[in-house]
């Protein structure tokens, strides 16, 4: 017979174990991490994350579903491609169809029928590079929909409050990325006033399955870096962002920034370097010690008719793929290699069918998470930099 204790039905944000007999219910943390290898040659690890949707190892590529959807592919097609995680847009959902009507659906997770860890961004990137309109206040953002035209008012406690409604496993900050380049003087306000909007944002955080994690900002500034970095940490969150990256700065540049801001961050909490997804740069930061990325490029590519293979990029629009009756990529395990030739993808596209740009979308994401396994793996044996260097060749890549 079950003993009769008030503890019995423990809320999933909740976990119970006995101590001497004693009965011990603590909270559950939204997010574990766990480092199992750190690299011998460069500041690379691998590591564990759990989540309530399940765990996920890292270093890792996160595809992007904007609008509840990885655009032309299914969760079916993610699920097997080894999609371990995947982001959606705050802001296109907050517009359509509407976070309350998500919320209804059961959250993003029933909503899209996709059973894995799902993270969303804060909205505030689209704020800024949508908007033809705006004005940033002390309260939030003032600034247009870019549909309608309406006016439309965005904080740091409605960031979150939509975020909630969501359901991701992990949520972000609300904050300016600011242009590049921009003054010492505009990076010094902008960094403060993002710094005081986490606060908020911490403050108006409501769900405990959710982590809520902290953007670092500063531009190519190494002091405003290091501020942001520390003072994020003092405020305390379970995950750490770059931000401002990829935001019209050189290659060089960004790596500086990277490296501005990672080293104040604890080596126990997951690092995320948001919207970067080329060959290079997924190198660059694996190496300094990120563990999560996501991109539109590969998708977006695929729709223009670029395939990322293992011998370059391939633009299979070209001429002399119209006879060429060989698979895409011959080292590649997905759905479209094993099934369509060169010949077939480039008339797809150049009549612009869109299962053409559904096959190459599952044949990109399905290349940089291979990448990903390969780079783990790499770690794993201590080989990163020869990994590295393969790629690198075959990419044509300079340091």
């Amino acid at each position: 017979m079950k003993p009769d204790f008030p503890f019995q039905k423990v809320p999933r944000d909740f976990f119970l174990f006995t101590y001497f007999g004693i009965i011990i219910v603590m909270k559950k943390e939204a997010i574990e991490f766990k480092i199992l290898k750190k690299s011998s040659e460069t500041k690379a690890r691998t590591a564990v994350m759990t989540t309530p949707h399940g765990d996920v190892k890292t270093p890792m590529f996160m595809p992007v579903g904007t609008l509840a959807t990885v655009k032309f592919v299914s969760p079916e097609e993610l699920y097997d491609i080894g999609s371990q995680f995947i982001l959606s847009n705050t802001y296109h959902c907050w517009l359509r169809p509407g976070e309350k009507i998500i919320e209804a659906a059961g959250g993003l997770h029933k909503f899209m029928n996709y059973d894995g860890p799902i993270l969303t961004d804060s909205g505030g990137f689209q704020v800024f590079s949508l908007a033809q309109m705006r004005n940033i206040k002390e309260e939030g953002v003032y600034f247009k929909n870019h549909l309608s035209g309406d006016k439309l008012f965005l904080s740091p406690e409605k960031a979150i409050e939509i975020q909630n409604s969501l359901g991701a496993d992990i949520i972000m900050s609300f904050d300016e990325c600011p242009p590049f380049p921009a003054t010492y003087e505009y990076m010094k306000d902008s960094v403060d006033r993002t710094l005081r909007w986490a606060i908020r944002g911490k403050e108006a955080h409501k769900r405990a399955d959710q982590a809520l994690f902290g953007i670092v900002q500063g531009g190519e500034f190494e002091d405003l870096r290091e501020y942001s970095a520390k003072e994020l940490v003092k405020i305390g969150f379970p995950g750490y962002a770059i931000g401002g990256t990829s935001v019209g700065e050189d290659k060089p540049t960004m790596y500086k920034m990277i490296d501005y801001g990672i080293k104040y961050l604890p080596e126990d909490k997951p690092r995320y370097l948001m919207g970067v997804g080329t060959v290079d740069a997924i190198f660059a930061g694996v190496e300094r010690g990120i563990d999560m990325f996501d991109c539109v490029l590969p998708t977006r590519i695929a729709r223009h008719g670029t395939a990322m293979t293992t011998l370059g990029n391939l633009n299979i629009r070209n001429k002399k793929f119209e006879e060429d009756f060989s698979t895409l990529d011959e080292n590649c395990d997905c759905y479209t290699c094993k099934n369509y030739t060169k010949a077939y993808l480039r008339h797809l596209i150049k009549a612009n069918e869109g299962l053409g740009m559904r096959l190459l979308s599952i044949h990109n994401l399905r290349f940089l998470l291979k990448l990903m396994e390969e780079i783990r793996e790499s770690i794993n044996n201590d080989s990163f930099l020869e990994l590295k260097e393969h790629y690198y060749k075959i990419y044509d890549i300079k340091e």
